[in-house]
């Protein structure tokens, strides 16, 4: 018998023995985050060389303008700011937990989501309005493209609201504790990457012509 434990038997102080980690030193449930986003950068990488190649195809008829002839970019700039700005509140989310400020952390996943609502909403009224001018998904293949990246995205940003959302109710049951924080850490990493995505989609789609 001897008194020296077997360091394979031995939990980090702090370490959360929930957490499985991995041979790269991250947990499966970051890495299954990191994995899925980089699928997710293929899907997004093929609807934006979709739409750079069908984004000059107007279509014929009385409607024939591309969506860049419509485009509000000032409002949409507006919109794109309101976005980024939900990355800086979720970051202060992420530090928030990570010191054990629970309030804080409420404050600002609920000021993130609340932003990410905002660039929903101004995404809706863009789609009223070209939808009101007559240009519809099947309008043209221009159109079509347009909207498919667009609107995949706003479906992407609509689902990190909900994951935004369900953090503060773990948390305000109190099944979200210091040790947990990695699970808010990790909600930030898809919402950065829906951020980061919509600035290349903004300068593929509004800024270059």
């Amino acid at each position: 018998m001897t008194d020296i434990a077997d360091p394979r038997l031995v939990v980090p102080a702090g370490h959360d023995d929930h957490t499985h980690v991995t041979s790269t030193g991250v947990s499966n449930e970051k890495l299954a985050m990191w994995v899925f986003l980089a699928s997710e950068c293929l899907l997004f990488g093929g609807l934006i060389s979709t739409f750079l190649i069908y984004k000059n195809r107007s279509g014929d008829g009385a409607l024939h303008q591309t969506p860049h002839d419509l485009y509000d970019l000032a409002f949409t700039s507006i919109s794109s700011f309101v976005l980024l700005m939900s990355s800086l509140t979720m970051v202060l989310a992420v530090s928030a937990i990570q010191r054990g400020d629970h309030r804080a952390l409420r404050t600002w996943l609920a000021t993130t989501a609340l932003l990410g609502s905002v660039f929903i909403a101004g995404q809706v009224y863009e789609f009223k309005e070209f939808l009101n001018a007559g240009y519809g998904f099947t309008h043209s293949p221009a159109w079509s493209a347009f909207f498919a990246l667009t609107g995949f995205h706003g479906v992407h940003v609509t689902l990190g609201i909900i994951m935004l959302l369900s953090t503060i109710g773990l948390s305000l049951s109190g099944r979200i504790g210091n040790a947990q924080a990695e699970s808010v850490e990790i909600v930030g990493l898809y919402w950065h990457f829906v951020d980061v995505i919509w600035v290349i989609i903004f300068t593929v789609v509004y800024l270059i012509k």
